[in-house]
């Protein structure tokens, strides 16, 4: 079968996967908080960053190579972290990071998936990247980062940008809880999804046991229906946090989550490697601004390198990226779309679709590297 010709777009991938995910689970991947109103204003504002068509340039044959905190990538694209990745597709965490090894692109496992650093050790290959939500014990903090450090992990992403869990109000009315149980009305959701049930019975119903492993040693306290114990055990972290995780880390580390010029501004000179600018896809806050809209001003404040995420939908809005300073793009939800679509055959097909629509994109603006596509970006706010 010609994936490319019945799933070309990341649009494809996301129809198919909603009816092959049950509807909890999908609420959960799918959904924002509050009105919902953040996703609309990224893709609103990613639609802005515009391009000229290039004219009389002759033959471009772009090439989709770079740099990034000292590593060499084939493309400037990578998989973001996502909580409870393995409830999205069965064994979606090591599918992902098979996918990445091969294609020598960053995986990011998040503190809450639902495998645990040591149980990745054998299929990230070199490009694992750790998420961390602050713990407020200093023995737990650091036992994740040894047990990270020893699976082979080599950049550290701290997530600033989650003080307090999120309602979710959609993900709430789906009837997910944390953990995860199947109630009658969620079971029949589960009978009408049968490889993602199969898939689920062979790996068991997935939970968070990194957090699970320190559970005993979290204050027990009442918890909103969309949080989990993870949340008992975290820190809202500030920059004494981030010192003592640089003075513990000798790997990269990256402040994930970043809205303001100050933070960013400030980042270098506390350490940090690489800032990640983010409204978390609008799962966290409903009253943020667009990610793109911010990311100029982000630029103009530091010359640390940049990461970018929210709104994503395909090679054309990497290449938007791009053009307005970030250096790398992540993309956590595409991916698991690209799952639930084709199992263990999406990741790679969504990945040559990002790859095809940047290289085309790129010859229709007339720009043959990376570095010439800011070059070509036109920002209509200025």
């Amino acid at each position: 079968m010609d994936l490319h010709s019945r799933y070309p777009a990341l649009s494809d991938l996301k129809a198919r996967a909603r009816r092959r995910i049950p509807h909890f689970v999908w609420e959960y991947l799918d959904s924002a908080t509050g009105s919902e109103s953040v996703p609309r204003r990224n893709r609103q504002a990613l639609e802005k960053v515009l391009f000229r068509p290039a004219a009389l340039r002759g033959e471009v044959t772009p090439d989709l190579s770079t740099r990034f905190l000292g590593r060499d990538y084939p493309v400037p694209f990578g998989i973001a972290p996502l909580g409870m990745s393995g409830l999205i597709w069965p064994e979606a965490e090591r599918l992902l990071a098979r996918h990445a090894a091969r294609a020598g692109i960053p995986y990011g496992l998040s503190t809450v998936a639902t495998r645990t650093p040591d149980e990745m050790a054998g299929h990230i290959g070199d490009q694992g990247w750790f998420q961390m939500y602050p713990p407020k014990s200093p023995e737990i903090r650091d036992d994740m980062l040894r047990r990270a450090r020893e699976a082979g992990f080599h950049t550290l992403v701290l997530t600033v940008d989650v003080p307090a869990a999120s309602r979710r109000e959609r993900q709430t009315r789906g009837g997910l809880v944390q953990p995860p149980r199947l109630t009658p009305r969620l079971a029949l959701q589960v009978a009408r999804c049968p490889a993602w049930a199969m898939g689920i019975q062979a790996s068991g119903m997935p939970r968070m046991r990194l957090m699970d492993s320190y559970a005993d040693q979290a204050a027990k306290g009442p918890l909103p229906s969309t949080a989990h114990v993870g949340y008992l055990l975290r820190a809202a972290p500030d920059w004494g946090y981030v010192a003592a995780l640089r003075a513990r880390w000798d790997g990269a580390l990256v402040l994930k989550g970043v809205m303001e010029a100050e933070i960013a501004a400030r980042a270098q000179a506390e350490g940090v490697d690489a800032v990640w600018v983010s409204n978390h896809g609008g799962r966290q806050f409903d009253g943020a601004p667009a990610a793109i809209d911010v990311l100029p001003e982000i630029r103009a404040a530091t010359d640390l390198p940049l990461i970018f995420d929210s709104g994503i939908e395909g090679g054309l809005d990497i290449l938007r990226a791009l053009a307005m300073g970030a250096q790398f793009v992540m993309m956590g939800r595409a991916w698991h779309y690209a799952l639930g679509a084709l199992g263990r055959a999406g990741p790679g097909h969504l990945h040559e679709i990002l790859s095809r629509d940047m290289t085309s994109n790129m010859a229709q603006i007339g720009a043959a590297t990376l570095a010439d596509i800011a070059r070509r970006g036109i920002d209509p706010a200025r």
